[in-house]
């Protein structure tokens, strides 16, 4: 996308902005990430992410592509996610602060369909698509990147646009793989200008570009019943088992400007470079299980996810660059593991129930970073869950499925130290409380 002909005062404001604090709106954006930090449709927000590997909708794409296969017809979904969040920030001198209180409104739009009728092997060959748009669908690129005295958390507030397009096919006898990608943007801006001391501006030139990139997710599937003992009943029946592996993604945005002030600052001008990044999401490998029963089944899994390399980001990272800092005091992060478990009953063939639990360990491992005075605790999520499907439709020709879902995050007490610009030192506690509701619609084809 490229834009042009800014007027002037405009122009050099920009300059301004985006050389200080790199596009910094009032977003609060975060290395969050509406899939991981909440769940993308209301099964998975139900279940705290526990079921996520076998749940068969569209948000399949992120979370395990391979199990789009396990409902033959297509699906069209539309739905919205509410997110609350009191985080909290307290000196054990003062009363407590609560540091941020902005919500997360998305709105989800996903679809799947079967290509396999294109071909003439009739090989099923599946292939669906999600997208969730911040602020109910008019904030695409929600981004926030800035150092800051009072503490800022790592993983909440609004999420910049969420896209997944990906596949999956039937391999042999109840095995499936899947693959998809996660879109996320790369922007560059480049100005030039010429400014008096007054702050008129002259030949001006404003160029925004922002590409696709592609991140790769892979997951698989197996039905351990109709691998093993295809012909005849065993101990295996109701048995799944999912593996996935998700690659490390994130938004970028760079930003090039050059000012010649005149009689001030001659050509060739003050060149001014940021380049930061947010929504980061780390390498993930997800091993999962369930077992289904005639109207029940329980699962659960385990994520291990590697936030080390989020050290390595920061370091060509203008605004989160600790190379001044010293050694010892410069952000750190752990590879952590995400142990999850959730449950569904179907009270009758029109409704159903569900919930789940995880534990959520912080991947910050230092409590005292400089500048960036970054914020992450220990978590608890909790999720619950309805469905109704309204089979009595005059005009379609599959029911209409109804879902709702509803997650607490406890986020546990965890003490740090705030460092601000002239070094002096503030312990704080901080803690907070997430409130979560989404709602969708599906209808079949």
């Amino acid at each position: 996308m490229a834009f042009s002909s800014l007027s002037r005062s405009r122009a050099l404001s920009l300059a301004i902005t985006t050389a200080s604090v790199g596009f910094s709106l009032p977003v609060n954006a975060s290395m969050g990430n509406l899939g991981t930090t909440y769940g993308v449709m209301p099964v998975d927000v139900a279940t705290a992410q526990s079921l996520s590997m076998f749940n068969d909708q569209v948000s399949a794409t992120y979370y395990n592509p391979a199990y789009l296969t396990k409902d033959e017809r297509g699906e069209l979904t539309a739905g919205i996610l509410h997110a609350e969040q009191e985080l909290r920030s307290a000196n054990p001198n003062a009363n407590g602060d609560i540091l941020a209180n902005s919500p997360s409104q998305h709105v989800l739009i996903g679809m799947k369909t079967n290509l396999g009728s294109l071909t003439r092997f009739k090989h099923p060959i599946y292939l669906g698509f999600i997208a969730g748009v911040e602020k109910y669908g008019k904030e695409m690129l929600a981004f926030d990147s800035q150092t800051t005295e009072n503490g800022q958390f790592l993983q909440y507030g609004k999420e910049p646009l969420f896209l997944n397009i990906g596949g999956a096919t039937p391999i042999w006898r109840g095995i499936s793989a899947g693959a998809s990608v996660r879109v996320t943007l790369d922007a560059q801006a480049n100005l030039d200008a010429v400014s008096t001391l007054g702050g008129e501006t002259s030949r001006e030139r404003l160029a925004v570009n922002a590409e696709p990139s592609l991140k790769t997710i892979l997951g698989t599937n197996i039905d351990l019943g109709s691998t093993f003992c295809p012909d005849s009943d065993c101990f295996l029946d109701g048995w799944e088992t999912a593996f996935t592996y998700r690659t490390k993604s994130a938004a970028s945005t760079s930003v090039d400007s050059n000012i010649i002030v005149t009689q001030t600052i001659p050509d060739p001008g003050l060149s001014l470079a940021v380049s930061t990044i947010d929504s980061f999401q780390p390498e993930t490998f997800g091993v999962g299980a369930q077992y289904r029963g005639e109207n029940w089944r329980i699962g659960g899994s385990v994520e291990q996810q590697n936030w080390s390399e989020l050290e390595n980001e920061f370091s060509s990272d203008t605004i989160k660059d600790q190379q001044s800092v010293p050694a010892g005091s410069r952000i750190q992060f752990d590879d952590v593991l995400i142990p999850r478990i959730g449950a569904e009953y179907a009270l009758n063939k029109n409704f159903s129930v569900r919930g789940g639990v995880a534990y959520e360990e912080s991947p910050l491992k230092s409590t005292r970073n400089p500048e960036i005075n970054y914020l992450d605790t220990d978590k608890i999520v909790v999720g619950l869950g309805l469905s109704a499907t309204y089979d009595r439709t005059r005009l379609l020709a599959y029911p209409v499925r109804l879902d709702i879902g509803y997650q607490y995050q406890q986020l546990q007490e965890r003490d740090f130290t705030l460092v601000d610009f002239d070094g002096n030192e503030t312990p704080v506690t901080a803690d907070g409380d997430v409130h979560v509701v989404s709602g969708s619609i599906t209808l079949k084809f």
